[in-house]
Formats: C-alpha cells, structure tokens, sequence
C-alpha cells in the first residue's frame, strides 16, 4: 500500500477529484494548505502598498491505493493538475505498513 500526497493549484481541486473518480480511485482526503518551493513566494500591492506574500495557499490531496493503482493516480494527478507554470505543486509517494478501517477492524488492503 501506497500514501500518495499530492500538493495542488485550489483551482485544479475540482478536476482531479473527477479524474481520479473516473479512473476508479474512490476516497481521498484534502486540506488547505499553505507554504512556498522555489518560487518563494510573491509580492502584491494592496492600497498602495507593497507586501511579500510568503506562503502561498494550496491544496494538499492524500489518497491511500493498493501498490497496482499507484501509477494510475499519478498520472491522472499528473495530467488533470499541471499548467506548465511555477508553482504547480508536487507529489509524493510514501510506503505504508498498515491500514485499518475503524468500523470493521478490517486491516491492510481490505481497509482501503
């Protein structure tokens, strides 16, 4: 089992919660979250005034798959998220040792 986090646009919420929906990935977990990479952040003007952004808000999407399904969610991340731009995000794939699923006590693969 796989923990894939994937950090994205707000705006790009929408579409790779439908693509992943579409390719058969049901549950995930999304946060608001904020933070900066290599862009560092950006400055805006706000009456008059400049001011440094530093952390620049994002969404940040966990799904939890079976080994099998890992490349397919990347891919859809992949291709649903990206605008070629600074600033798209990234992915992150992390090993589990076990999941359970509180309602049955159901553990490993058959919790997710």
């Amino acid at each position: 089992m796989k923990k894939i986090e994937a950090i994205v646009r707000h705006f790009k919420l929408e579409d790779v919660k439908n693509a992943l929906t579409e390719q058969g990935i049901h549950g995930m977990t999304v946060s608001e979250v904020r933070g900066y990479g290599r862009q560092k952040g950006h400055t805006e003007i706000y009456r008059g005034t400049e001011y440094a952004v530093d952390f620049v808000p994002k969404v940040k999407i966990e799904v939890v798959c079976t080994d099998d399904n890992v490349p397919t969610v990347i891919e859809t991340i992949l291709r649903t998220a990206q605008t070629g731009q600074i600033g798209d995000g990234k992915i992150f794939v992390t090993d589990l040792s076990n999941a359970v699923r509180i309602r049955t006590g159901e553990s490993g693969e058959e919790a997710i």
